[in-house]
């Protein structure tokens, strides 16, 4: 489940986060979320669905960094083998 902006808010996207949602998109939306979630105004009604859904964005982020890694090194490792 994911968290629903109010009214007139940029709040969090209902956009699935296994689905096209790149790491800049998913880095933009957590710091929306914590903007938030750091504000004097947090809306208590949707801080669980906002904690969730940053935990769901992290864990994209952290998809998309292991992904790099493993892209750089095999590209790293393909130099190595050609030197």
């Amino acid at each position: 489940m994911t968290a629903k902006p109010t009214a007139g808010s940029t709040g969090p996207t209902d956009e699935p986060v296994e689905g096209k949602l790149g790491y800049s998109a998913a880095l933009a939306e957590l710091e929306e979320i914590l903007g938030e979630l750091e504000g004097d105004a947090v809306d208590i009604d949707r801080l669980a669905d906002q904690v969730r859904r940053a935990a769901a964005l992290i864990r994209v982020c952290r998809g998309r960094i292991d992904a790099a890694r493993t892209e750089i090194e095999q590209v790293v490792a393909e130099l190595d083998e050609g030197a």
